[in-house]
């Protein structure tokens, strides 16, 4: 609320809004040099099939965008553990990649299709320290490394060769991790990324607290210090863009879920499960424009 001229402590409340501004900036990254995303509509996301992630898919050419949830697992998969999907992404050349996580182990599970429609799994033997969870996947634009993300607060990504696409890789092969992603700001409970440039990826985090950015369930931008090439770690440069929308007709805790981005037309989509009942109702796949 702006401050009235006439007040005589109108030197003094000003000052003290500078430090606490200061104060605010001191305590996350800035938002200067990232995008400005704007809400511009929604969809309703089906609660069994389309309540974990999304990915848009250009080939074959004028495919629907495709989504995972409890409802998409094939029972051939969950009858043997991969009990949970992430948030899926596929290449520019037509390979499409899901996470899976089962309930305890020590692996996670890629599941992928090829370009011809051929479908094949790629195991991922956990390496010290890791989490078991397996959040989400993000295919760098160039289709040979697969950035993937671990639930709970933390200050890295993993890389992978793209299962599939990348020659190095084969599903009787154990898939190792090949280099990180060092973020210079903790994430917590992120639960998508999709690169939106060669060197920049924007993520979903349902982080409850606000205690890292100063909001609940934001939007982040992760900026590279170079493109993933799974010799040599990167860093990454964590933005807090905006909150995300936590809209329904019921009141309780949202989810927020997996994200997109759509280099053919500039559309980022997120998925917000909405809170109780509201589930089935009015959950949402937002989309936003740049600028």
């Amino acid at each position: 609320m702006p401050l009235r001229a006439r007040q005589r402590c109108h030197a003094a409340l000003t000052a003290a809004l500078a430090l606490a501004a200061a104060a605010v900036l001191s305590a996350a990254p800035s938002a200067s040099a990232a995008d400005t995303w704007t809400e511009v509509g929604s969809d309703r996301a089906d609660p069994l099939t389309e309540s974990q992630g999304l990915t848009s898919v250009e080939v074959p050419a004028n495919s629907p965008n495709r989504y995972t949830g409890i409802g998409t697992i094939p029972a051939g998969v969950s009858s043997r553990g991969w009990n949970h999907v992430g948030d899926p992404d596929a290449s520019y050349d037509g390979y499409y990649v899901e996470p899976y996580q089962a309930d305890s182990g020590n692996a996670k599970m890629f599941r992928v299709q090829a370009p011809g429609g051929a479908w094949s799994e790629y195991v991922h033997t956990l390496s010290s320290g890791e989490a078991l969870n397996n959040s989400w996947v993000a295919i760098s634009p160039d289709g040979q490394w697969m950035l993937a993300g671990e639930y709970g607060t933390m200050s890295r990504f993993l890389v992978f060769p793209t299962p599939g696409a990348n020659a190095s890789t084969s599903p009787s092969a154990n898939l190792p991790q090949a280099s990180t992603v060092n973020l210079d700001h903790a994430v917590r409970d992120v639960q998508g990324c999709d690169f939106s440039g060669p060197t920049t990826l924007l993520c979903s985090s349902d982080d409850p607290a606000g205690t890292l950015f100063g909001i609940t369930k934001p939007l982040l931008q992760v900026d590279l210090s170079a493109r993933p090439n799974g010799t040599s770690d990167v860093l990454g440069h964590v933005t807090a863009l905006r909150q995300l929308p936590l809209r329904s007709s019921c009141s309780g805790t949202f989810e927020v879920e997996g994200i997109d981005y759509d280099r053919r037309d500039g559309t980022l989509r997120v998925i917000v499960v909405s809170p109780g009942f509201c589930v089935l109702t009015d959950s949402k796949t937002y989309r936003f424009k740049r600028g």
